[in-house]
Formats: structure tokens, C-alpha cells, sequence
């Protein structure tokens, strides 16, 4: 009897973690971290349409609460934390679905490990009054912005001068403007250091990526958008630095790793052992370079959509959402995603939203305009 009690008193001291986006690539990492972890407990699990996937996951971890896209409404959303009653969020889901659900979860005064970027590029005043309002953390989960955070923490905000974003430079950092024109979608998809999903695969090559992450970080830590500065890194292994007003710069380093800054959010604000490899510097090398502005110019639109406001960080996200779908499905070519995002964010977005509805409401028209440029 004792036995059993102590066993109830260990597992009500575990932290009760729902994985949204549990089948790719961040859920897979957080379901190992859950797995190896022993301070961690699964309590639910979500995925898009990959229900057998979803099916299989649930045995394994004798996860019983399962959803899938396929129940659309808010109601459901909130139903499932209503059974789950989850201490904290994994949001690994990709591109802009991934906002309603940080939003419900906000708002239950959950925490939120973010790994969906597009919930602070479309919505980043707005969710971070959400999180303020109902006194829930966000605690980001990208690999750069997870860097920030902790340099940012350990060196404090009031002597932060500015934020180094590392990129990879994706595998066509050396290309030639000529050898751009030839891009197919499979060379796109072979990632020279990460394994992720397609579209952010093919984000990462066209700095697209990087973009989003610059809009991140300038909503995530209030920084204007100037004292932001993209690096290209292709060793992957600074993940971020930040200077402080001395001059002097600090960064964190480890191997390209998505479960490092995963294993960073489930513990905060604690710092612990866990069970990943140390990392050391002997035998690497680290390379640093300036982006190429005009080669890769959606690097270039994401710093012009954030000098400009937040409905044109809504457009630029969606455009690029609907051309990359289109280039993976063959239908244009890889210059022409950037050429589609640029001329749709050229139209008028001059309206700020002031709230989630006006939110979508942006993002459906531009990207109707987008398609309708396709």
C-alpha cells in the first residue's frame, strides 16, 4: 500500500505534457524526450491526418487522448485540454494552422512550448497579451529563438544591445544567381544539417525562413527590428548570439539538435542533466558569412514586412505558405516563390489588426491573392 501511494504522490509530480504535431519532426524529438525523461508524462497527442500514425502512438504510450484536424471547431480544441489537463503545450505544428490552438492553450493559463513560428509572425502583439493577460509562459522552442531566450535570461534584458540570428544558408548558399534559376524540388528538400519537413525544408534553402525567425524575435523579445542581424552559420552548431551594449558577444552552442531546445522548455526554468550527448568543440569548425540579400531576397521582404507592421508580417507568412505549396506541387518555379510574395505583399495592408478574427481575416485574403497570381 505504501508502494502504491509513494507511486501516485512520484506521478502527480510529473509534468503532464500534450504534443500537438506529435508525428512530425518536433513531436517526434519531444516523444523521445518524454520517453527517456522520467520527469515527464504524456497526456495527450495530436496530429493532422496521420490517424494510423496517431493510432500506433497511443498504444506505445498508452495515450488514450487522441485528435486530429479532422475536428475543426474550437469547442474540440478546448474539449481536449479539458480531458488531457495538460501543465504545458508542445506546439509543433506546422505553418498558420498552428495559432488557434497557442491561442486556446494561452488562454487556459497553460504554458506553451512553441515550436509553430507562424503563432508569433502573424499574431505576436496579440498572443503575447494573451499569455500576459492569463499569466502562461511562451517558451520558444526554435533552435535560434530557444538560444535567445536563454542568453537573454542569463545575461538580462537591460543590457542587450542586439540579437545575431544564425542560419545555415541552406544547400544552395553557394549557388550562383544562374544556378538559382535551375532549382527542382528535390534538391530543395536535401537539407545540408537539419531534418525537417518539407516546407520548412524548402524555407530554410530560400532564407524564408530566416525571415520568419527575424519577425519571431522581434515580437518574442521587443527588439526593434534594426538591432537584428542574420548571420550565415553552416555548421549549425551556434544556434544564436546576442551582444551586449559592452561589445562583447555570447552565444550557445550544441550539436544540430532539435531536442536540445525542447528539453530546455519542459524544464524551465530549471537547468538539469539529461540524457543527450555532452558536446565539446574538439574537431569542429566554425564559418561565418553575410547573407546575400539579393540572391535570396525573401530575407530581404520579411525585414521590410516587419518594418512595416504587422498585417504585412501576417501577408508575408501566407503568401509564402501558398507559393511553397505550389513549388512543391511543381506549379512554379523556385525564384518565382519569392517574385509571388513580393507582389502580394505590394498591395495595400496598411490596416493593423486589432484582434484574432481581423488575424485570419488578412491571412485568407492574401492568401486568395496569392493563388490567384498562381
Amino acid at each position: 500500500m505504501r508502494d502504491f501511494i509513494f507511486f501516485l504522490e512520484y506521478h502527480n509530480k510529473m509534468k503532464k505534457v500534450l504534443v500537438l504535431g506529435c508525428t512530425g519532426s518536433i513531436g517526434t524529438n519531444s516523444l523521445e524526450i518524454i520517453e527517456k525523461e522520467k520527469e515527464f508524462s504524456l497526456c495527450g497527442l495530436q496530429a493532422h491526418t496521420s490517424e494510423k500514425k496517431l493510432e500506433e502512438l497511443g498504444l506505445k504510450f498508452h495515450c488514450p487522448t487522441l485528435l486530429t484536424s479532422k475536428l475543426k471547431s474550437q469547442n474540440d480544441f478546448q474539449d481536449f485540454l479539458d480531458k488531457t489537463k495538460p501543465d504545458i503545450v508542445i506546439n509543433g505544428i506546422a505553418g498558420a494552422s498552428g495559432l488557434l490552438p497557442s491561442k486556446i492553450v494561452l488562454e487556459n493559463g497553460i504554458d506553451l512550448a512553441l515550436a509553430n513560428k507562424e503563432t508569433v509572425v502573424m499574431a505576436g502583439p496579440l498572443i503575447k497579451e494573451c499569455a500576459k493577460n492569463h499569466n502562461a509562459k511562451i517558451l520558444p522552442v526554435d533552435s535560434e529563438h530557444s538560444a535567445i531566450f536563454c542568453l537573454i535570461n542569463q545575461l538580462g534584458k537591460d543590457k542587450l544591445d542586439k540579437i545575431i540570428i544564425t542560419a545555415s544558408g541552406g544547400p544552395f548558399r553557394n549557388y550562383s544567381k544562374d544556378e538559382l534559376k535551375n532549382i527542382t524540388v528535390e534538391k530543395a528538400l536535401n537539407h545540408p544539417t537539419w531534418k525537417m519537413g518539407k516546407k520548412i525544408t524548402v524555407d530554410s534553402s530560400t532564407l524564408a525562413n530566416k525571415g520568419l525567425e527575424v519577425i519571431e524575435a522581434m515580437y518574442l523579445f521587443d527588439t526593434d527590428i534594426n538591432n537584428i542581424q542574420v548571420i550565415v552559420h553552416p555548421q549549425s552548431i551556434v544556434h544564436s548570439l546576442i551582444r551586449s551594449k559592452d561589445g562583447m558577444l555570447y552565444a550557445q552552442l550544441s550539436e544540430p539538435d532539435m531536442k536540445h531546445p525542447i528539453i530546455n522548455a519542459l524544464y524551465w526554468p530549471e537547468n538539469k542533466y539529461n540524457y543527450l550527448k555532452k558536446f565539446d568543440l574538439f574537431d569542429k569548425e566554425l564559418t561565418f558569412f553575410k547573407p546575400r540579400f539579393d540572391d535570396f531576397p525573401l530575407l530581404k521582404y520579411a525585414y521590410e514586412a516587419a518594418k512595416n507592421g504587422n498585417a504585412h508580417t501576417i501577408v508575408f507568412n501566407a503568401a509564402n505558405e501558398v507559393a511553397v505549396n505550389a513549388f512543391l506541387n511543381k506549379q512554379i518555379s523556385y525564384l518565382q516563390i519569392a517574385e509571388i510574395v513580393k507582389k502580394v505583399l505590394e498591395k495595400d495592408w496598411k490596416n493593423l489588426p486589432e484582434n484574432f478574427d481581423e488575424v485570419f481575416e488578412i491571412d485568407t485574403q492574401a492568401r486568395n491573392y496569392a493563388k490567384e497570381l498562381i
